[in-house]
């Protein structure tokens, strides 16, 4: 599965070898050993890729193919492409804009998506060098 971490200057992505259900409730039990609340709920992620990607083509190819559903890919304009993500979201608040949210797909489409980010995050930070 995959796991997007949303805090306030952005998000951090990473593959999680659990189950959705398996991370749900061991999230669940941290919350009662400490007293804390928590908000689960279905929802839908998203993030941008840059649409001169190497490699984002086959993944609309594959999301076509596999996750039709679970996925969207929609080109913003010449230069990032949106990637939608049906999951679910977890936070302390109903309101809350910092939470984690959760998503589980093939495995395939889960570890293309994670090098896909990755690569993004390594342009990017060459760019801002």
């Amino acid at each position: 599965m995959l796991k997007l971490t949303y805090i306030e200057t952005g998000f951090y992505l990473e593959y999680i070898a659990k189950s959705l259900e398996e991370w749900v409730q061991g999230r669940v039990i941290l919350a009662l050993r400490v007293g804390e609340c928590l908000c689960i709920e279905p929802s839908t992620a998203a993030f941008l890729l840059p649409a001169d990607l190497p490699g984002l083509d086959t993944l609309a190819v594959e999301v076509r193919r596999q996750e039709p559903d679970a996925i969207t890919l929609s080109l913003c304009d010449a230069e990032y492409v949106e990637v939608s993500i049906k999951g679910t979201w977890v936070s302390s608040d109903t309101d809350s804009n910092e939470g984690v949210f959760v998503a589980a797909m093939s495995h395939s489409i889960e570890f293309f998506l994670l090098k896909l980010w990755q690569a993004s995050q390594v342009s990017a930070s060459v760019l801002s060098e």
